[in-house]
């Protein structure tokens, strides 16, 4: 099997995902993308009529992200009619999806030049263009698997693994702190690409969402954010989500510990990944950052949802025959705080090499995005701190995870 190398990375920076806030929410989600295609087009001189595919994580695929984004990305990109795209949705990891489908199609041989990323715009997107269930109204499937929502999934974890709010409120304030320090020093600038307006001023040009002042006091005053869910009607037979949690774990009694704080942000942003096979890249002046040393997905439990990146991981790490301890930095995405968190203590990893630059507590997560996003980010942290190798995983709605390692060339 040959090689899949990665040329380069690029994202823009997260805004606010409010339509009455957030500095991305007037430009069109299709031009967010774009912009970061556009940007690794020309700082590569990448040879557009070669690109086999462009491959991208999208959720919410309805309104302005509708109608295949990743096509109408390229052609707004300017990059002609020759290179197509497609759409993948694996929930919060579309993004990591598509750039491990971009991977598969140049070790298959069947491709040379292959873009993988995500998108999402959730200040645009309708609360109501997805099913407050994850079953879809499909009372079949439920007989089998009572799937409940992400937070309370969250609350479900930390309480039956005896992990306190103010722990999980502790690697909050630490993600935030991380994040700062950060983007006080530059960490994210060569990644990072400014979103214009049609007008040629700048939409947006730096991270929007992190809240470097927090604080624990701040954190404890903050109101539980799931707790209101247990008992709201999510259909016309009145089913609760309380009675979904109840069938598998009724007595467990659910401390809500998850907040707006310790939880991931909602913002918009798009990020993507160049990958080349080595002959076309010698072939083409194109220099690589790094290799894929294995990419693999996981599934688990649809009940607690939340805990499938371990396994993911470990997947990966017996497909490339390395240890946990020859990792040099994880980042596994801050969904909950308790996402994280449960990793480290599943696989044994010091919090050291986690997230080391924050993560989606400090800095949002745009859900189809950000696993395109976190490649490049450790990526780049790899490459400042001149160290060798970096696993990507995040959790996914239903309980799947994928995971990606890479290792700088």
């Amino acid at each position: 099997m040959r090689e899949a190398w990665i040329i380069d990375a690029a994202r823009t920076p997260r805004g606010i995902g409010r339509a009455d806030k957030g500095s991305l929410a007037a430009v069109h989600p299709q031009r967010i993308l774009s912009t970061v295609l556009k940007a690794l087009g020309e700082r590569n001189g990448l040879k557009t009529t070669d690109i086999d595919d462009v491959i991208i994580g999208c959720f919410s695929q309805t309104e302005g992200q509708g109608g295949c984004i990743a096509r109408q990305a390229v052609l707004d990109a300017g990059w002609g009619s020759e290179p197509p795209g497609f759409t993948v949705n694996r929930y919060c990891g579309s993004g990591l999806t598509a750039v491990n489908q971009a991977v598969m199609g140049i070790w298959s041989g069947a491709q040379d030049l292959v873009i993988g990323g995500g998108v999402e715009q959730m200040s645009g997107t309708p609360s109501v263009s997805q099913p407050t269930l994850f079953d879809c109204g499909n009372v079949q499937l439920r007989a089998r698997h009572a799937q409940t929502h992400q937070g309370i999934c969250a609350d479900l974890i930390a309480t039956m693994e005896g992990i306190s709010r103010e722990e999980l409120d502790s690697f909050a304030l630490e993600s935030q702190r991380r994040a700062a320090d950060a983007i006080d020093a530059g960490a994210f600038a060569r990644s990072t690409i400014p979103v214009l307006h049609a007008d040629g001023s700048v939409a947006l040009d730096r991270e929007e969402y992190n809240r470097p002042g927090t604080t624990m006091e701040r954190l404890a005053s903050l109101k539980p954010a799931f707790d209101g869910m247990l008992d709201a009607p999510l259909d016309a037979t009145g089913l609760t989500y309380r009675q979904l949690v109840e069938r598998d774990y009724g007595g467990v009694e659910i401390s809500h510990v998850h907040h707006g704080g310790n939880s991931s942000g909602i913002v918009d942003g798009a990020g993507a990944v160049v990958l080349a096979s080595p002959d076309y890249a010698r072939a083409n002046g194109l220099k690589p950052r790094a290799r894929i040393r294995a990419i693999a997905t996981a599934g688990g439990s649809p009940e607690l949802m939340l805990n499938a990146p371990a396994p993911a991981a470990q997947k990966a790490l017996n497909s490339a025959g390395m240890a946990v301890d020859d990792i040099d930095l994880y980042e596994i995405n801050e969904a909950f705080a308790i996402v994280p968190m449960i990793f480290m203590r599943e696989l044994g990893i010091d919090h050291d090499k986690v997230n080391v630059v924050g993560g989606a507590i400090a800095l949002g997560h745009p859900i189809g995005a950000t696993g395109a996003m976190l490649v490049g980010t450790v990526l780049d942290e790899l490459e400042r701190r001149d160290l060798a190798t970096g696993l990507v995983s995040l959790c996914t709605g239903g309980g799947m995870a994928p995971a990606a390692i890479i290792e700088r060339i």
